[in-house]
């Protein structure tokens, strides 16, 4: 039988030592209700009142007191650099316009590798790379955090 997990914690106010852990895509650790099994093999029943979006290193407080730490799985990303600031803004509207989910930095955006999205933002200047690493997109006005 699987232990439920109650409660989201951030990072920031974790009480203490997870006891297990989980690895998951940005994809995934948008939860409210989700069977997961933990990196000991465990079930863990993933049960919030609302969905919401786990960051890397967050815990999940379970119904036996004791906490799953959340980390972010590397992904196969899409590196874009441009040749200026306004550059990077720029390809940053193109991929909102495309609705895509984008990690946004000062000197880069990562999004999750898509060919045919690397073609057009290499047609707009963009030196676009595939990497590998943990990928926290932006989450929108609408969205909780």
């Amino acid at each position: 039988m699987a232990l439920r997990a109650l409660k989201h914690i951030r990072l920031s106010d974790t009480p203490g030592t997870a006891t297990d852990g989980i690895e998951l895509t940005a994809q995934e650790r948008h939860l409210r209700r989700k069977l997961l099994v933990t990196e000991s093999g465990a079930e863990v029943l993933v049960d919030l009142p609302l969905s919401i979006f786990i960051e890397d290193g967050d815990h999940l407080e379970l119904e036996d007191g004791t906490f799953l730490e959340v980390r972010a799985a590397e992904e196969e990303l899409l590196e874009i650099r441009g040749v200026s600031p306004a550059h990077v803004v720029t390809l940053a509207w193109h991929i909102g316009n495309r609705h895509l989910a984008a990690q946004l930095e000062w000197d880069r955006i990562l999004i999750l590798n898509d060919r045919v999205i690397a073609l057009m933002l290499e047609k707009l200047g963009a030196t676009v790379s595939v990497v590998q690493e943990q990928f926290s997109p932006e989450h929108g006005a609408y969205h909780g955090h």
